[in-house]
């Protein structure tokens, strides 16, 4: 039946939305593909090509010096002589770098006649197709072209799929091709076959094989193969970071494109949230200092039955699932419950007040010792003994201190640390409200009362802080405070 008119309008593109080239891969293993010219743009071209199987062969009748090192490196051929339609012949794909006009068009005239698909270096005008900003992954290949109006902005795009395809990728889908047959034999329901290989791109096959372990990342094929309905859950315990979403690391990114299930801590922002598979079942299990919706041991129970029911998991932690996160008791219910699980670890809080704040943690001469500390202990005890650990030339970071800051003042002046020590707080470090104060330790208790702050807070203490860049900050005590209190 006949589309009607309005509906094929509808599906039809404006001519500006449309491509005025059609994507495609050409075959070159094994065929002859000429580069024609002398200097560094038929060089960059060899180094292109060195990037395929093809038999690379150079005519020109010398040739500079980073060319020369092209040839050698790639073992590409080289014609010492000037251009001549003749070395055409055989050709798949021609490449003219002459650097100049007219000596590039004699090429395209000649590879036209003999209709030989021609690449003018930087003149689109004269080509017949372009070459991509190429990703590499073989046998898995990425290409990107910009039609010739914006390379720059093509090798922008290339930097960043190459940031989001593990190196690994082509690992996997040369395993994948070699279960294709058997996949293909033994799973004869294509809807299951389908299932088969989502599990097998973004399950423990490909976790384990981007982690190294091939073998093991194997016998996961098998057994998915074998028992498509008993495939087990795994769970990545995934640092979130402080918060900015270009901040989590590109493993984060990836795995909550890949997880079923998200569950997430209510300082995750919603945006990072967001970033999970549209599908992906979301469970808020927030937990705030003095507001804990979910106990610790009921998402150790939810970790462990969403893992046996064969879910794919990202359990999203802010910060480092390591520091301050519970990290420790998830893993050992885990292992209780045979689940399998990776910790991928996040920026922490400290790292991101640190950098926001230009606050140097360790400095040569002044501070060598780092302290990851935080207001309260297993028991809701304020401040363990890491006070003195200050006196001997430590940084000392508060997580969640903004509560117990007076106590925090009291124990380190008690234990000996000078009452003018430079401290730095930052609430919301790298969100886009940020906020920094900067005083002294004899300040620091004001922090308790300004109930305005009620961010996440990060405390620094230590020499070093005297040393960031912090010209900026508010003061730890308001100006009206300590006009009051000075007179």
């Amino acid at each position: 039946m006949a589309p009607r008119r309005g509906d094929t309008q509808k599906t039809l593109k404006r001519p500006q939305d449309r491509l005025d080239v059609f994507p495609a891969f050409m075959k070159v293993a094994g065929e002859r593909v000429l580069v024609v010219g002398h200097g560094g743009e038929a060089a960059a071209k060899v180094r292109l090509l060195g990037e395929t199987n093809a038999k690379i062969v150079v005519v020109a009748e010398t040739v500079e010096a980073d060319l020369a090192e092209a040839i050698a490196l790639f073992e590409a051929e080289h014609v010492a002589e000037d251009f001549r339609p003749a070395h055409l012949n055989g050709a798949a794909l021609v490449f003219s770098a002459r650097e100049d006009r007219d000596l590039d068009k004699a090429v395209v005239d000649a590879a036209r006649i003999l209709g030989v698909p021609v690449n003018a270096v930087d003149k689109p005008e004269l080509c017949d197709f372009y070459t991509g900003a190429l990703v590499n992954r073989a046998p898995i290949a990425v290409a990107i072209t910009s039609t010739g109006v914006g390379p720059v902005l093509s090798r922008h795009i290339r930097a960043r799929i190459e940031a989001m395809l593990p190196r690994a990728t082509g690992e996997l889908a040369r395993l994948a091709e070699s279960f294709r047959d058997a996949a293909t034999r033994v799973i004869r329901d294509g809807t299951l076959r389908r299932t088969f290989w989502a599990r097998f791109f973004s399950g423990s096959v490909a976790s384990n094989l981007y982690a190294g372990k091939t073998g093991t990342a194997r016998a996961e094929a098998q057994r998915l193969l074998n028992s498509m309905a008993d495939e087990p859950g795994f769970v990545w315990l995934v640092g979130a970071g402080p918060g900015a979403e270009d901040l989590l690391t590109l493993r984060a990114q990836r795995l909550l494109q890949e997880a079923d299930v998200i569950v997430h801590d209510a300082l995750v922002p919603a945006g990072v949230v967001a970033m999970g598979r549209r599908d992906a079942e979301r469970i808020s299990v927030g937990k705030r200092k003095g507001a804990h919706s979910v106990r610790q041991s009921e998402i150790c129970e939810l970790l462990v039955d969403l893992g046996r029911k064969g879910r794919k998991v990202v359990r999203l932690k802010a910060g480092d699932p390591m520091i301050f996160g519970r990290a420790a008791e998830e893993m050992e219910a885990l292992r209780g419950g045979g689940v399998g699980f990776e910790v991928v670890p996040g920026v922490t809080a400290a790292f991101a007040a640190a950098a926001s704040a230009q606050i140097p943690l360790t400095l040569r001469g002044v501070a060598s010792n780092l302290v990851f500390a935080t207001g309260h202990n297993a028991r809701s005890e304020t401040l363990p003994d890491w006070a003195g650990l200050a006196l001997k030339g430590a940084t000392v970071a508060v997580y969640m201190g903004r509560t117990v800051a007076a106590a925090v003042a009291e124990k380190m002046i008690g234990a000996g640390l000078s009452s003018e020590t430079p401290v730095a707080v930052i609430e919301n470090a790298a969100h886009p409200d940020e906020r920094q104060f900067a005083g002294t330790l004899s300040e620091l208790a004001v922090l308790s009362n300004r109930e305005e702050i009620d961010g996440p807070v990060l405390i620094v203490i230590g020499e070093a802080v005297g040393h960031a860049a912090m010209e900026h900050a508010e003061p730890l005590v308001p100006l009206a405070a300590a006009r009051v209190v000075a007179a």
